[in-house]
């Protein structure tokens, strides 16, 4: 240390016995926020933690601290797990420092594509055991995926009349077609909750994207828009909402703000999304084959990339025919049938 922080007297003095270093103090932080040692009930309530989230780089300076330090003064580990997740570095793996000046700050990212967007991509793109690359683009691709869902809010929302009275979802005449986007809820759920309980996040983003963007959005939205401009349009308009608010609560860990909104709007007479509970499949539906539905997408998504490939207008009429694997015609029901000729003709 310099001379201006050394003792007067070389000799004769003692050093502050009230003093701890970082670590030390940071290793109590467990207990001693809850009122330790005192019996708070705090302390009997939220201690030992459920999960500590750390970065490898200081297991030995404060997890380990934490554990010895714990078990010494209150004869209970800390917390049940430990979450170690890599380090954040720049885009060309780099650690970020002050020196290279290499840092993100992340009140200008929030500036640009909101605080939701960035915290989608770092909670859905740490995997275990491996660094995160800040990729600009890929926050970017995160703004995209939440425009994406205000789009698909504002369509349901646009589509619901006012004060639309909503019922139980397994009480309604359900389309196959609003069977099928449940179905889809359903394998959803399964995968999101069994992938938070091991904290894979990484796969918890990617399922929710894949659901969100392409079964929800992309697909269930367009093939329903038949059945809402029918005279049975009940099934589509609860199921839309539905899948839309469980999508809310799914997401709501990695976007809160963006989840918290729309859902408020969806359901003005509700306080706080952070009431709701997590998510339970429909088990009516786990044994509903959804293939005929699976069928007439492909048959879309061929009939588009053909007309692509022959440099077609998309309203350009086709005729055509669908055969099964044994080389025999299948013919679409009624319904199926009028979905497929919209969709394969519309600009």
């Amino acid at each position: 240390s310099s001379k201006d922080t050394q003792p007067k007297d070389i000799e004769n003095y003692y050093q502050d016995e009230d003093v701890l270093d970082t670590w030390f103090s940071s290793a109590l932080w467990p207990f001693s926020t809850l009122g330790w040692p005192e019996s708070t009930e705090d302390l009997s309530r939220y201690y030992p933690t459920s999960c500590m989230v750390t970065g490898y780089d200081i297991i030995f300076f404060r997890v380990a601290r934490m554990a010895i330090q714990a078990r010494y003064f209150t004869n209970k580990y800390p917390f049940k797990d430990c979450l170690i997740h890599g380090l954040t570095r720049d885009s060309i793996g780099r650690k970020m420092s002050k020196s290279l000046g290499n840092g993100i700050d992340p009140m200008e990212v929030k500036e640009k594509y909101g605080v939701d967007s960035l915290r989608f991509f770092l909670s859905t793109t740490s995997t275990p055991g491996q660094d995160i690359r800040y990729v600009e683009e890929k926050v970017e691709a995160s703004w995209n995926f939440i425009n994406k869902l205000w789009n698909a809010s504002r369509f349901v929302i646009m589509n619901t009349p006012e004060n639309y009275e909503f019922k139980n979802i397994n009480d309604i005449e359900l389309s196959d077609i609003d069977k099928w986007i449940l179905a889809k809820l359903n394998k959803t759920i399964s995968t999101v909750s069994e992938n938070m309980e091991k904290y894979e996040f990484t796969n918890v983003g990617s399922e929710l994207y894949n659901f969100i963007w392409q079964d929800f959005c992309n697909w269930y939205i367009e093939l329903c828009k038949s059945e809402l401009n029918s005279d049975n349009k009940d099934g589509a308009i609860n199921t839309l909402n539905y899948v839309l608010n469980q999508i809310l609560i799914l997401l709501h860990p990695f976007m809160p703000f963006v989840s918290e909104e729309i859902y408020l709007v969806l359901n003005s007479n509700k306080k706080s999304i952070s009431f709701e509970t997590w998510p339970k499949q429909i088990s009516e539906l786990n044994d509903f084959n959804g293939n005929e539905i699976e069928q007439l997408i492909e048959i879309i998504k061929t009939i588009r990339e053909l007309k692509v490939e022959n440099d077609l207008k998309p309203s350009t009429p086709l005729d055509f025919i669908v055969k099964n694997n044994n080389d025999e015609i299948v013919k679409p029901n009624l319904v199926n049938k009028e979905i497929l000729l919209k969709m394969t003709t519309s600009i």
